[in-house]
């Protein structure tokens, strides 16, 4: 089984992932890894700590060896590189104490209020350091390693970023080569040029209005082979799996598979995906109005997620909010924040879903090494090519 545990906060010392499960021999350097972080770190409207301050750089402790898996569990940590300004003030040691510091007004949007009641702390630090998107650096070191795993049975996945506010993209490419090329380097992670200038406008807008954007991007996942997942019971739906997956994303508020509510308005005749033969791709659907799942399991058609983001809670123009002593009106915490972190969120929510399908392999396939895996894989795929 593969698992995963993060821990750390958004300024402590350091983030620390363990992932567990992977099978022996698969390729991955920390360079890899490192590259993904940097993917992350990516993107027009992030403020100034991820684009000055934290430069990410993995460093791996256990797991692997000259450059493959061992098949035991992998640790990883990312340091912060700003720890000194906030070692007294987030030190473990009780002598650091520091009360004049608390921070006692809950910023509205955020984890900071629920946190504190929840846990009954004094102090809204203790809660908004760990609910901090920091943590995606983690699941982004997790989900490289995932994604070399995925690479060796032609498991491809990317992201590119649909809307940001009120501004839509259009003219999205159709060839999935395209779609990368344009979105890597575009600095929203938007494939649509138009939609890119627009987007990067607004942004500019957000910002010197103290304000923030969310928006909308969409993950894709292919060369899954029939099969992940199972219908025979609610939590080996890989479908609802990965939903829940892009739901623990920090700041996600909705998911929608294939046309998603779409669907709903459309009638019968004109939703489903009518399925056909051919001797060289076996059985195979004319459309993916599903995106890739039906009962739960994959259908070998491309699996499409798109993925709703709110705008971020940290407004240098912030929101009313009530003094957790006083219980006097007063303005949130004013905490620096990224404008927009939607192009990031892709990054995150494609290591998140690789974890998931590597999972998904995982469970279908075992194994204690990637060979074993994939000679497992190799007799699946041509029994239902037999079918």
């Amino acid at each position: 089984m593969l698992r995963y545990l993060t821990a750390g906060e958004s300024h402590g010392k350091s983030l620390t992932a363990i992932l567990e499960g992977m099978p022996a021999g698969v390729p991955i350097t920390e360079e890899e890894i490192n590259s993904e972080l940097a993917r992350r770190q990516k993107g027009y409207g992030r403020g100034a700590r991820m684009t000055a301050i934290e430069t990410d750089r993995v460093e791996v402790t256990s797991g692997i060896r000259w450059g493959e898996t061992l098949g035991s569990p992998i640790s990883m940590t990312i340091q912060n590189k700003d720890w000194e300004k906030w070692s007294k003030l987030l030190s473990a040691n009780p002598a650091d104490r520091d009360e004049s510091k608390r921070v006692i007004k809950p910023r509205p949007g955020h984890a900071d209020l629920v946190g504190v009641l929840k846990f009954d702390r004094k102090d809204i630090q203790d809660i908004l350091d760990r609910a901090s998107a920091r943590e995606t650096a983690a699941r982004v070191a997790v989900g490289a390693v995932c994604r070399n795993l995925l690479k060796a049975f032609n498991i491809q996945i990317f992201s590119y970023v649909r809307e940001i506010g009120s501004v839509k993209a259009t003219k999205i490419p159709t060839e999935t080569k395209e779609i990368i090329a344009k979105t890597e380097v575009s600095p929203v992670r938007c494939p649509d040029a138009e939609a890119e200038k627009a987007m990067m406008a607004l942004t500019d807008k957000a910002k010197a209005a103290g304000d923030t954007l969310g928006g909308v991007y969409s993950v894709v996942i292919s060369g899954c082979p029939v099969g992940l997942g199972s219908h025979t019971h609610w939590d080996r739906k890989l479908e609802a799996r990965l939903c829940w997956a892009m739901m623990s994303i920090q700041a996600m508020k909705g998911v929608e598979v294939g046309l998603g509510f779409e669907m709903a308005r459309r009638p019968g005749s004109e939703a489903h995906d009518e399925i056909y033969y051919s001797k060289e791709r076996g059985f195979y659907r004319s459309s993916n109005n599903a995106g890739g799942f039906e009962g739960g399991m994959t259908t070998g058609e491309p699996i499409v997620l798109s993925v709703a983001m709110k705008p971020l809670s940290s407004l240098m123009k912030p929101l009313k909010s009530v003094n957790l002593e006083t219980k006097e009106p007063f303005t949130a915490e004013v905490i620096r924040s990224d404008v927009s972190a939607v192009p990031s969120a892709g990054v995150a929510a494609e290591s998140v879903a690789a974890f998931e399908i590597a999972l998904a392999m995982r469970e279908k396939f075992g194994g204690d090494s990637l060979r074993e895996m994939k000679d497992n894989f190799t007799r699946y795929v041509e029994h239902v090519r037999s079918r």
